[in-house]
Formats: C-alpha cells, structure tokens, sequence
C-alpha cells in the first residue's frame, strides 16, 4: 500500500520541520505549510512510504535520503526567458540604466539549475555589458547549483526556450548559444565566465555584497508573510540605493513594510529602490 496524500496529519509536518531543524539546521518552519504538506506527500508517493513513521525514521537515520528529501522539497521549477515580457523589461529599460555603472553586480536569488542565470548572460552580451559584470547564482540545494556549473540542459526544452528568447527581444538564432549532442545541449562556456555559483540560504544566511539588480522569482510563493519579510529585508540590505529587485509573477512587495522605500517599475514585478539609508 502506497500512503495517500490525504494520510500526512498537519502535527506530523510540525514533527517532520523540527527533526530536520534539530538534526541538521535546515530550518522549514516559516515555509508556506500548505506547499512543505504538499511536497511532502509527493515525495511520499514517489518514495513509496507506507506510514508517515516509515518516512521520518528514514529523514532521521539516512543523511543521504535526508539530502534527496531537501532537494525535493526546495526544488523551483525553472525554464530560461520565462515570462518573456519581463526579460523585454530588463532588456529595454533597466539594462541601459545599468550601463551607466563600471561594474554591474546581480543577484539570481534562488536559481536552481541555473536557466535564469544564462538567460541573463544572454541580455547582457546582446547589451555589450557582459565585459563589465558579475552574475552571483545561489541556491540552497547543492545539487541544483552543479546542474547549473555543467550547462547541459534537455533538447527537448530547447523549442520553448527558444521562442521564449525570440518573444524578448533576442536578437540572434537561440542556437548560436548552445551546442546540441544528441538529446542534450550544453550552453557556450563563455556564457559562465562572469558567473558565479553558490549555496546561500535565505532563510539564514545574511548579506554577502551589495547588487544594482536582484532576482528572486517563483521562491517566495513558498514563505509564509514572516520569512517573506526576513527575505525582503535581506534584499534591501545587498541592494545599492537605486538598484532594482524583481520578483514573480505571483509575488509582490505590496504591503510589506519596506514599500515606501521602492516603487514599481510599469507593470512588471520590478521595483526599483529610492534613495534611502
């Protein structure tokens, strides 16, 4: 018998939260419960757990499964140029004003296998600024950051990337990018020569430089109001005054109590930091 995904009680989640929390520090209890129940139970079906006891005394005696289990639960799924509108917006307005600086930092908070990383890379070689930059790609899964390092991505993916890139504002064919071997691709090499990857935690993890533009997309639907908060603050301490944050389509800084201090950009999830200390 497989568990069924109504079979998980909420004070088991609350049990599960504090035993990865004491055990290994990874710290779940802010995240939305409705999202950690609902990714707990698929795990449960994709691991075939028969009882919510099987599964903890699992997280608990196998560092190694514990490791599967934070991947599942923290992966962000993730396509390059998603929500072409917003790269256009990046391309034609805030690029060109990011150009004015001799160095230009940004911050893909959050960047799982890494597709809005290259995606960036991308603008910012069309926008003959990728000389001057330093891309910064964190995640809390180490896992995800390697698939990011390699660069090889699906084939198959390849057709709605493209048309992603083409609706833009690419100026180029998609595939001068990349090389295809068989059933993968492997993005140009330069495109990693100004990008950095590395684990850092938003949820525990503090500043760690100061950025003109940060992107955190789709990662804070998954916080409960608190975390989001903790986060948005975070944002603002590595933010230059003037800088710019973007978010997800679903996410907002609308009634969070640093919105006095940005405004919106148009009608993108781009807000942009007024001047203060």
């Amino acid at each position: 018998m497989v568990l069924e995904p109504s079979i998980i009680k909420d004070e088991e989640i609350e049990f599960l939260i504090k035993d990865v929390y004491d055990l290994y520090g990874y710290d779940f209890s802010l995240y939305s419960r409705a999202s950690f129940k609902r990714r707990v139970n698929r795990i449960c079906l994709i691991d075939r757990f028969t009882s919510f006891a099987e599964l903890r005394y699992t997280i608990i005696n196998d560092p190694d499964y514990l490791k599967h289990f934070i991947e599942e639960i923290t992966v962000n799924v993730t396509e390059m140029f998603r929500d072409p509108q917003f790269f256009k917006k990046l391309r034609e307005e805030i690029l060109p004003q990011l150009g004015t600086y001799p160095l230009i930092r940004i911050w893909v908070a959050g960047c799982s296998t890494g597709e809005e990383a290259y995606s960036i890379a991308i603008l910012l070689k069309e926008a003959n600024l990728y000389h001057k930059c330093l891309i910064y790609g964190t995640d809390i899964n180490p896992s995800v950051l390697e698939t990011a390092r390699g660069g090889v991505f699906p084939m198959h993916q390849m057709k709605i990337y493209s048309e992603n890139y083409m609706l833009s504002g690419g100026k180029k064919d998609f595939s001068d990018y990349y090389t295809a071997n068989y059933d993968s691709v492997r993005f140009d090499k330069s495109l990693q020569e100004k990008l950095i990857l590395s684990t850092h935690n938003l949820v525990s993890d503090s500043s760690f430089n100061s950025f003109q533009l940060i992107i955190c997309r789709n990662v804070l639907i998954y916080f409960e109001k608190s975390l989001q908060e903790r986060v948005f603050k975070l944002f603002d301490a590595s933010l230059e005054n003037l800088g710019y944050l973007a978010l997800g389509t679903k996410e907002t800084l609308r009634f969070s109590n640093l919105e006095k201090f940005y405004h919106q950009i148009g009608d993108q999830k781009i807000w942009k930091k007024v001047d203060h200390n």
